[in-house]
Parts: structure tokens; sequence; C-alpha cells
């Protein structure tokens, strides 16, 4: 590693003595190209949803000149402790058993990362699976180990359902049906990439999971690769909507590959969600979207149905972006 940096740090003097016009001849490059490798790295956050508190957080830390990684873990932060929000946190939709269950995980720069799967009690699962990313040897803990775990790290026992998720679950109990509502229940996850000033990618995801799903069940959004993926020499995708779906096609990690081969995080996310429609003739009865990033600061996103957004904060604004979907309406 020491090495790998040495001559990184190496080529880089070299480069500041010889001319541009030198440099892009040797090269072969031409004047885009050589723009795109020398402009100025400028900070971005990207979120699934109309989560302007939680890109607006994110934003502030990064312009505090902190990491990617603690932007990302703080954004998401905002959600899981909003109780209004019904897919991630506190005040999440509980599985059919009456139990809220968390699921989140995080990714760094150097492709660290941490996830927590069916964890109870605990409000901020995006800060537990940090920790084990930083404290464990593991990548993935789960259930009563992951909630163990998370009260030995300081984190403190917190009742998840709110009398308003609780009411609607009694309710939904007298029929007891499930059939997921497309940008409705399935808005049951936040991802959210970060690119800060240095270059570095990171992202998270968290989510409180389909409401009344079978007590167990498992989406895509702890999973690495399939929820969330970060390269950072290439960029980072993440997922929303039927996990299953995005697990099934490795989602996130087809998407940060496609980039790697030299597609727009546009074209990458829209090659994603086809493939997913070609594979499950049953594509209009659910829900799934992508939003992608690059390195270069480049972003996209699309998915199945109408209705799917996703917010961007920059120097040039904070925006929110309606995705292309498969499907028009």
């Amino acid at each position: 590693m020491q090495r790998r940096k040495f001559l990184k740090n190496s080529t880089l003097g070299t480069a500041g003595i010889l001319s541009t016009p030198l440099i892009a001849a040797q090269a072969g490059l031409n004047s885009e190209s050589l723009n795109s490798l020398t402009r100025e790295t400028k900070p971005i956050v990207l979120a699934t949803w109309d989560v302007a508190n939680a890109t607006s957080r994110a934003w502030e830390v990064l312009k505090e000149g902190a990491t990617s990684l603690d932007a990302v873990e703080q954004g998401v932060m905002v959600e899981e402790a909003d109780e209004n929000n019904q897919t991630v946190g506190k005040g999440g939709r509980p599985d059919r058993d009456g139990q809220v269950t968390l699921d989140a995980c995080i990714m760094d720069k150097d492709g660290n990362c941490g996830s927590v799967v069916y964890l109870r009690n605990i409000v901020h699962a995006v800060s537990v699976a940090r920790k084990v990313m930083e404290e464990t040897p593991h990548v993935m803990l789960a259930g009563d180990g992951a909630e163990k775990f998370a009260y030995e790290q300081g984190f403190p026992k917190e009742d998840l359902l709110t009398a308003r998720s609780r009411q609607e679950w009694e309710e939904w109990k007298k029929t007891s049906q499930y059939k997921p509502i497309i940008n409705i229940e399935n808005h049951d996850t936040i991802g959210m990439l970060a690119i800060d000033r240095k270059g570095d990618i990171s992202g998270a995801c968290t989510t409180s999971g389909m409401a009344y799903k079978i007590a167990g069940r498992v989406g895509d959004s702890p999973i690495i690769g399939a929820g969330l993926f970060i390269d950072n020499e290439v960029g980072g995708a993440t997922a929303t909507g039927v996990g299953e779906e995005v697990v099934r096609t490795v989602g996130s990690f087809l998407i940060v590959e496609l980039m790697r081969q030299g597609k727009s995080p546009q074209e990458a996310c829209e090659i994603a969600v086809k493939r997913i429609v070609a594979k499950n003739p049953g594509y209009r009865d659910f829900q799934v979207g992508f939003i992608a990033l690059n390195k270069k600061g480049e972003t996209g996103g699309y998915c199945i149905q109408p209705g799917f957004s996703y917010r961007t904060y920059s120097e040039e604004g904070h925006s929110l972006t309606p995705a292309g979907s498969y499907i028009n309406q």
C-alpha cells in the first residue's frame, strides 16, 4: 500500500513539472478528456426519494469538510429518526407479527462495509452497521446478535412501534391481505451516495422493509452488491423497491460494473431496470428504482413504474428529479 501511494505521488509530482500540452500529447488525450482528468472534484449528495432534510444534512457535513462516509451516515440518520417516515427507523411499519425490524448497510471508499439484518429496538440501524464495519472482523450481524452488539456499543434501547404504525397494523390484521402498493408501501428504502472534497465515494442504505412482511424477511437493502455497492475508482449505486428482484440481479453491483465499462450512470440504471423486467413477466405489479453516481459526479436514476424520484444536492443547488420509467404514464 505504501509503495502504491509513493508511486502515485511520484507520478503526480512529475505531472506538475511537465506542461499540460505535453501531457496531453504524450497520452493521446483530446481537450475534453484532459478537462475531465484535471477538473476539480466537486462534492455531491444523491438520495432516493424526496428526502430533503436528509440530503440537506449530508450536504452540511460535506461542506464542513467531513468525509463522504460521515455524510451518508448522518444524512440517512435524519430519516431513521423521523417518525413520520414509516419506511425506515422509528415509526417504521411492522411485520405481520407487529415487530418493527430494520435492515441497513454502509460502505466506504476502501470497500469496507458493514450491515445489520432484522435489528430490533435500535433507531439508528445505519450507525450500528458502521460499528460492525469498524469494530468487528465481520460484514453482517443479524437479529438478536446485532441487537446485543448495538447495546455493547452504547446504543439505547427504544420501542420503534409508534401509535400511528400500531393503529395501521391493527387495521391491516382485519383482512391480513398482502399486496405491495407501488410507490407507497414500497417506498421502503432510503439509499444515499456522496462524493467528498477529496473525491472519495461512500454510500448507505436503511429500511424497515415491506410493511406486514413475513417475520424474518430480508430484502436487498442490507446486502452489499444488491441494495448498495461502491467502487471508489468508478462510482456507486443504490436501490429501492421490491428487494427480492434487486437481489436476483445483484442490481447495484451490476450498475457499477456497467459504469466501469463506460456506461453513464443513467445508461447503467436503465440497463439494470430492463434486466429485471426481462426476467420477470409480473413486472407491472411492483416497483424497483435505482440511482447511481460516477467518479466525475455525474448522476442517473431509473425505475419500472412512474412515481420514483431522487434528491441531489451540490454546489449547483438542491433539486428533486423525477426518474424516467420503463412504464410510461
